[in-house]
């Protein structure tokens, strides 16, 4: 009987044991489908957002935006602005630490800086920076890299003096570009510095696999600052341009997380489960960039058709679901210190309208029917909902001027780095989602000397002029004015065709806890759980 008894406490207590140990032996592992393989993972290289999800993992600035798209202290536990808003002081925050212990200091974030100012560094987001003082003149060449306008005051006192008052300067400290670079691990490594056991970082999470085009794994940094409120232990990212196969895998309950999927899959998802499906408008432009290089896209009667020529609603509505919304300007609505953005003069027209006025135009330039063959390539990097959009307006295209149309795609990578690069084209498929609340930063896109961004090469001294004025210009109503002056500058011009506002494409699974819904699309892995 004692023997029994003993067994029998024996076995309790073993499984008393087991049932408390379990929730800490279970690791807590986010599995999350990105759109897509990073270019990248060196801040002054990269440029989309499937970068910027697993950046904003490794690495934290002096700012970031949290579960729900609002900015808040980062690395800097707190700032002040001095009253002519030139000299921005950083509190950096005392237990910052990078992930191998060493601590975070101010001259972390200066090395860093000068490193993406630094012409050297080809960054290809270095004007992010340029309201820094000397930052822009740095980065052209015409002076050293140690007269951009930082300043070490101590560790833990960063100084930073503009060029110019910068009402959304703290915003754009948030974005990747800005993100700090480990000296110590850069100077060892070079470019090997992004390598998974080489890679120091100062965020929530570090690199400790990447197998191209498959995976890349990211575990708890036990130095983070606020590790002690990071509830996953490990966060796999997974590359999927095939957004069927990603749809598949997340239905079989393989990912926690899909970044784009098929818009037509909407109401049935939503059918399904309608909590999982997150369709949020974006501050965000769908458009179509013209290589003004070439002929006959360096006509802009040309480029003005075949902009009229695109019925929007039909692919906002036949394509995207009404996930997007047609439009006619390249801002989007929304943003509080710009107001409704200049549209295209023939956006109140009838598409029927549109059209006859199109080929007026055409047979203007000498192309169309009974003038000189149009011959287009339409290039887009590779997803099925761009390529339906990609076969109607080819379609409309030929439809409405005869054109010989033809398709090609790319991976996102090879597309974005083909036109970024300076790669020749006719018609290429684009997209921008604002880095910060203002219109600068999409009619920057056309600005000449924006060698990375413009990618038709678009000329225009005019523009450029209007757009140098509102740099200077520091009345919030004047500067909005000079701003809308340069949008109907390019809306008359169309160097590119805007299409439709994007909205951010999620799903979500219920045992994803923390998720926030917000127009930035940030959705740092440190906020979320899974149950």
């Amino acid at each position: 009987m004692t023997f029994m008894k003993l067994n029998i406490r024996a076995a309790m207590l073993l499984g008393s044991l087991m049932m408390a140990a379990s929730p800490a032996l279970a690791e807590a592992v986010l599995h999350r489908g990105n759109s897509g393989e990073p270019q990248t993972l060196d801040q002054s290289q990269t440029s989309i957002d499937i970068e910027a999800f697993i950046l904003k993992d490794l690495y934290e600035g002096l700012t970031i935006y949290d579960a729900n798209g609002k900015i808040v202290p980062g690395v800097a536990e707190s700032w002040t602005v001095s009253d002519d808003g030139l000299v921005y002081t950083f509190k950096l925050r005392e237990n910052a630490k990078w992930s191998d212990g060493s601590p975070v200091v101010a001259e972390d974030f200066i090395f860093s800086m000068q490193r993406e100012e630094d012409p050297k560094t080809a960054a290809g987001y270095a004007n992010i920076l340029y309201p820094i003082k000397n930052a822009e003149a740095i980065n052209k060449g015409k002076m050293p890299v140690d007269q951009l306008g930082m300043k070490a005051v101590n560790d833990k006192t960063l100084e930073i003096t503009l060029e110019r008052p910068t009402p959304f300067f703290i915003e754009l400290l948030s974005h990747q570009s800005a993100l700090p670079v480990n000296k110590a691990s850069f100077e060892k490594n070079g470019a090997e510095f992004v390598k998974p056991g080489k890679l120091v970082g100062n965020g929530a999470f570090k690199l400790v696999e990447h197998v191209p085009n498959d995976h890349l794994t990211v575990v708890k940094n036990e130095n983070y600052w606020d590790a002690a409120n990071v509830k996953l232990d490990k966060v796999i990212f997974y590359p999927l341009e095939d957004q069927a196969a990603g749809l598949r895998r997340y239905e079989a309950g393989e990912l926690d997380l899909v970044y784009n999927f098929s818009s037509d899959q909407i109401k049935r998802l939503r059918d399904a489960n309608p909590k999982q499906v997150h369709v949020t408008p974006a501050a965000a432009t769908y458009y179509y960039p013209f290589d003004t290089r070439t002929e006959p896209f360096n006509d802009a009667r040309v480029r003005r058709a075949l902009s009229m020529a695109v019925d929007r609603d039909f692919l906002a509505k036949d394509i995207y679901d009404g996930t997007k919304l047609p439009v006619y300007s390249l801002v989007p609505p929304g943003l509080e210190n710009y107001g409704e953005p200049s549209k295209a003069d023939f956006a109140g027209m009838s598409q029927l309208d549109r059209e006859d006025k199109a080929i007026e135009l055409m047979k203007e330039a000498g192309y169309g029917e009974g003038g000189k063959p149009l011959n287009i390539e339409i290039r887009y990097n590779t997803n099925p909902n761009h390529q339906k959009v990609a076969t109607a307006v080819a379609d409309m295209w030929k439809k409405t001027f005869g054109a010989n149309v033809t398709l090609m795609n790319l991976d996102i990578s090879s597309h974005y780095a083909y036109l970024q690069e300076g790669g020749k084209f006719n018609v290429a498929r684009a997209g921008w989602t604002a880095d910060y609340a203002d219109a600068e930063n999409f009619l920057n896109l056309n600005v000449s000397t924006n060698k990375t961004f413009n990618y038709g090469h678009y000329e225009n001294p005019e523009f450029d002029a209007l757009m140098k004025k509102s740099y200077e210009e520091r009345d919030p109503a004047a500067r909005s004015k000079i701003l809308h002056e340069a949008e109907a500058l390019i809306m008359k011009d169309q160097p590119i065709a805007p299409l439709m506002n994007d909205a951010n494409l999620w799903l979500v699974s219920d045992k994803v806890k923390g998720w926030g819904d917000n127009a930035n699309n940030e959705h740092l892995s440190k906020y979320l759980s899974v149950e």
